[in-house]
């Protein structure tokens, strides 16, 4: 009897470890797209200067900066991928999971997430704003030069 609850054991105890490996490996094994997938999100004036929008087809922040500029964030949280949420009021992305936080651009404002948050590759033509969705950027730093300006509205 006693090797019998001993197998036993040892059987739920490998389901879990092979359970908890595929999840935390799952994420790691998406492919990406070869090929850019633009969404057209609407026109550069829906989006208030100094405002961000959740677009939930894409699963991103779309941000337009006071000076005019956009930049598009994921909702995954560079730690795990939990989903980011905006709070208005103290301007700033959270993570509900692990409490990580994110200022306005995506950098880290509070740790455990290890890097800012990832960025998707827009594009603004002819006065509308598309997303690749398709993609998303690894950053190490923010950068101005990551920000997408309508054209002849680029800030020098």
């Amino acid at each position: 009897m006693r090797r019998l609850w001993r197998g036993a054991g040892l059987l739920v105890l490998a389901q879990f470890l092979g359970a908890s490996i595929y999840f935390l490996l799952s994420g790691s094994r998406r492919k990406k797209s070869p090929i850019p997938v633009f969404i057209d999100v609407g026109p550069v004036e829906d989006f208030a200067p100094d405002s961000v929008t959740l677009v939930r087809r894409g699963e991103f922040y779309l941000n337009r900066f006071a000076d005019g500029g956009f930049l598009a964030l994921s909702r995954r949280c560079t730690h795990l991928g939990c989903a980011v949420t905006w709070d208005r009021e103290r301007k700033i992305f959270t993570c509900p999971c692990h409490a990580s936080s994110f200022s306005r651009d995506g950098s880290v404002l509070k740790s455990p997430a290890p890097r800012p948050l990832d960025l998707h590759p827009l594009i603004i033509e002819k006065g509308r704003v598309k997303i690749d969705i398709g993609t998303r950027r690894r950053r190490t730093l923010f950068s101005p030069q990551q920000l997408g300006y309508p054209a002849g509205k680029q800030k020098t």
